[in-house]
């Protein structure tokens, strides 16, 4: 796995995983089909998916290779993580900015019904075919659930409640049938819904909007830059430095913010952004962000440290 697929808190410290009920979907804020805290990774109910079904290969982000389909050796037997309060210290950085968006969840306790690979090893290469097509399902709820609660969407508000419903309903289905979907068919059909839900949005900010999307910023100099509105849809920014740039209502979807700097940065609005995009960037007791996430503890032990951390 690496950063550019996702974040997550891999198996938070442990504890027996507990049984994540099936229940009947209920409407967020009154427009969703999805409960959006199903959406947030519970790892006390998933099978250590993460550290199993995906690969990582040597680099700055894992000290090791690692195939797919083998359990990372620090998975312990109540599938919590053995060095998960010094993963970023112990070289696995990449685990702490990957994020299932619940799927893992989703796949231990519903598809496969709180079936445990160990204990049942004839379920583990479904298990492990499933998970990743599922938390790119997850991925989609999310944004499109998020896009469902931006009030100058209003207009693409019925469609995009068509795909979550849709989108969902897969994430129902058998084994056999989510790992047949076309995903990448599925993303063509969502993404200019999210599109369309962000330009309405961005329209609303004054004056003229910078559109960076897929540009290739990495190490740029952006310091206390006026992003505001600014599409960064897919945006390498890779070890950017973003102090005191404001970002405020900024599409962040899919862009790289690994290493990059936002100490002092304003994303207060910023449409898309994760908590693995700010897991992955650093930051200061200054930057700002939407309510629903949250500051990323290394950024607090990198400031004492002076700041200085490799991209």
């Amino acid at each position: 796995m690496s950063p550019q697929h996702g974040t997550f808190s891999p198996a938070r410290g442990g504890g027996r995983p507990r049984r994540h009920e099936r229940t009947k979907p209920r409407p967020d804020r009154g427009s969703s089909v999805v409960n959006r805290e199903d959406l947030r990774a519970d790892c006390s109910a998933c099978f250590g998916l993460c550290c199993v079904a995906l690969p990582f290969a040597r680099s700055a982000d894992f000290p090791r290779d690692k195939p797919a389909g083998r359990a990372c050796g620090h998975l312990r037997d109540d599938f919590g993580c053995g060095i998960h309060a010094r993963l970023r210290d112990e070289g696995y950085r990449g685990c702490t900015v990957f994020d299932c968006f619940g799927a893992g969840q989703k796949v231990s306790q519903v598809t496969f019904g709180g079936i445990d690979w160990r204990r049942s090893p004839e379920s583990a290469s479904a298990m492990f075919g499933v998970f990743p097509v599922m938390r790119q399902l997850h991925e989609l709820l999310a944004y499109t659930a998020e896009a469902l609660e931006l009030p100058a969407a209003r207009p693409v508000h019925r469609e995009l409640r068509g795909a979550l419903a849709r989108i969902e309903e897969l994430t129902r289905g058998d084994a056999g049938s989510v790992v047949a979907l076309d995903v990448d068919a599925l993303r063509g059909e969502v993404n200019p819904l999210l599109l369309r839900a962000s330009e309405l949005t961005r329209a609303r900010v004054p004056g003229r909007r910078k559109d960076h999307r897929g540009a290739d910023l990495m190490g740029a100099r952006l310091a206390r830059a006026d992003l505001r509105g600014a599409s960064l849809r897919g945006a390498l920014l890779v070890g950017a430095d973003l102090t005191g740039a404001d970002l405020r209502d900024a599409d962040l979807i899919g862009a790289d913010l690994r290493g990059a700097d936002l100490s002092g940065a304003d994303l207060t609005g910023a449409l898309f952004l994760t908590q693995a995009q700010l897991n992955a960037a650093r930051g200061d007791t200054a930057t700002t962000f939407p309510p629903s996430l949250e500051r990323p503890e290394h950024w607090a032990r990198e400031a004492s440290a002076g700041g200085v951390v490799d991209a």
